[in-house]
């Protein structure tokens, strides 16, 4: 959290730690856990995360939520939804226990994660954001490129300088 040369530095190490981590092949609960570690050690910086492990065998994501808002599920006939994970806390508090949730993720699925940024301003409510991105996730078939344009024209505003980051995953058709 937070902004300029010591964030930056800080999510820099947060990044390289994650890759080291992720490539053990932990519970995404166990890898926020060894993360919550690593940051109580970095002055004074706490960040939010959401890490997601996909398992296209078993039509699943398996996720862990250390403060960050819930990413949002796009599936074909269904209203699309924001994902009812234990929030956790942010990484950094210390220690604090992370779990891990199952998330059915078949072909055609979108896993939609964002940052703050995207969705926070100080003229609307939270809850009225996040309405909003769920109706902007209304065409499962739209091309990924043309969502993401889609939802940073609509939802970041101007005069918002914090950062912003996008990113959906849909799972392929055989």
């Amino acid at each position: 959290m937070g902004s300029g040369i010591d964030a930056a530095a800080t999510m820099g190490r947060l990044r390289t730690a994650t890759t080291t981590l992720a490539s053990l092949d932990l519970d995404p609960a166990v890898l926020l856990e060894h993360l919550d570690k690593i940051t109580s050690g970095l002055d004074h910086s706490i960040a939010t995360c959401v890490y997601a492990v996909h398992d296209p065998r078993l039509g699943r994501f398996r996720i862990a939520n250390a403060g960050h808002l819930p990413p949002a599920r796009v599936r074909p006939g269904h209203p699309p939804e924001l994902l009812d994970l234990p929030t956790g806390a942010p990484l950094g508090v210390g220690g604090v226990a992370f779990s891990s949730t199952d998330v059915d993720f078949a072909p055609g699925d979108q896993l939609v994660l964002y940052t703050d940024g995207l969705v926070e301003t100080r003229k609307h409510s939270l809850d009225e954001r996040l309405d909003a991105l769920l109706a902007l996730l209304d065409d499962p078939a739209r091309p990924l490129e043309e969502l993401c344009d889609v939802l940073l024209r609509a939802l970041h505003h101007p005069d918002n300088h914090d950062d912003v980051a996008l990113l959906v995953a849909r799972g392929r058709i055989l």
